[in-house]
């Protein structure tokens, strides 16, 4: 399917950004929204693609086609980030496969973790190997193992140029005493955590410390790893979805989280592309603001 008839696929027929007409065969085609890496200014689309189990196929040649096919609809809509971790079991192998088979590397934005308490240079070298990348864009300490080592490698490599930021995270709401402090005592450049329609707790502390401080949020577990839309959809979405752009759960959902000013992009992991479609959609059309932000978490925490 060629871009141009994807993204008529995949957008709202209301939203403007989706109103690619017939006679406009050659106008540019939309783009996803996109946030400011605060640290550099970079842009980056306020949706990526994690790879958290999904991605975990191990030699199975035709799941790992499959996964391929998955990035190629991703990068086809104008996606860009894509996260991984050495504790993704083969997940980095997949990516790499899908890169190069895609002659994607130079299209990539590549998110990956240390997540050791011993050798982190020897990890990042194997990582990097497996992605089949000449350097990560972003490496974060994940969730916070031997950071006091870790953390100081990355900020060697990213000044050496081996490394383009540098970050930590942290998931489910775990050690954000912790987070906050690193945040404030050192110079990072992103911070990845939980947030969602459900979880929270990041509202409080984290997500005003990262806009004052200046520091990227990507936001994972935005679907609760898929148990949050099993919930939403028992349940029919609200007709009034549609002035922001909705035509799905999935898009609601990541549409609250991407709004937020703190957050710079969220990171649902999917092999399903479908989903990377409908996910993708919360690229385009309108965000809500925050008293319709508030409204979505209401009626989520009401149904």
């Amino acid at each position: 399917m060629r871009r141009r008839d994807l993204l008529l696929h995949l957008l709202p027929a209301s939203s403007a950004l989706g109103a690619v007409s017939a006679h406009a065969q050659n106008a540019a085609l939309p783009r996803p929204i996109s946030k400011s890496i605060p640290s550099s200014g970079e842009q980056i689309p306020v949706v990526g693609l994690g790879s958290w189990i999904t991605f975990n196929v191990g030699n199975d040649r035709p799941a790992r086609a499959h996964c391929a096919e998955v990035m190629r609809r991703f990068f086809d809509v104008g996606g860009r980030l894509i996260d991984s971790s050495p504790m993704y079991g083969s997940s980095q192998g997949v990516i790499g496969d899908g890169l190069q088979k895609l002659s994607a590397q130079q299209r990539v934005f590549s998110a990956d973790k240390v997540w050791t308490s011993s050798a982190g240079a020897a990890q990042i070298e194997v990582s990097r190997r497996l992605w089949r990348v000449p350097r990560f864009d972003l490496l974060q300490v994940h969730n916070l193992v031997a950071w006091q080592e870790q953390l100081p490698l990355l900020q060697a490599m990213k000044t050496a140029g081996q490394l383009r930021y540098v970050g930590i995270t942290t998931s489910e709401g775990r050690r954000h005493r912790e987070i906050e402090q690193i945040m404030r005592g050192h110079r990072i450049d992103f911070v990845q955590l939980s947030y969602n329609l459900l979880d929270r707790e990041a509202e409080e502390r984290l997500l005003p410390l990262a806009r004052e401080r200046g520091i990227a949020v990507l936001v994972n577990r935005p679907f609760r790893q898929g148990a949050l839309l099993h919930q939403l959809q028992r349940h029919p979405l609200p007709a009034w979805a549609s002035e922001i752009d909705c035509v799905n759960w999935a898009q609601f959902a990541l549409k609250f989280i991407v709004s937020h000013p703190a957050v710079t992009c969220a990171i649902p992991a999917t092999s399903n592309v479908d989903h990377v479609r409908e996910n993708m959609g919360a690229a385009f059309g309108r965000m809500p603001d925050e008293a319709f932000r508030r409204r979505m978490a209401a009626h989520t925490l009401g149904l």
